[in-house]
């Protein structure tokens, strides 16, 4: 056997050191921008429930508005059948 066989070569070296990061700096201007960014999405978000809200509310009216027109007009032209043909 050859001594080459036996021998093991470096596995690796060890992780170079690094410096502790430091905390970037805070832009105070980027900071007022992002709460200003959080409350406008949460007023949008708060503004659009309450919109989808009315709408519902209109819908539902206009539905009902529908069908009482309907249920006056059927009764109305049932009327004038019961009166041309003497029902």
């Amino acid at each position: 056997m050859t001594r080459g066989a036996l021998t093991s070569f470096d596995i690796g070296s060890p992780a170079p050191h690094r410096r502790p990061r430091e905390d970037p700096p805070i832009d105070p201007v980027a900071v007022e921008r992002g709460l200003a960014l959080a409350r406008a999405k949460r007023r949008a978000r708060i503004e659009h429930k309450q919109e989808l809200r009315r709408a519902r509310i209109r819908f539902l009216f206009l539905l009902l508005g529908l069908v009482l027109l309907t249920l006056f007009i059927a009764l109305s032209i049932w009327q004038k059948i019961q009166d041309v043909f003497g029902l």
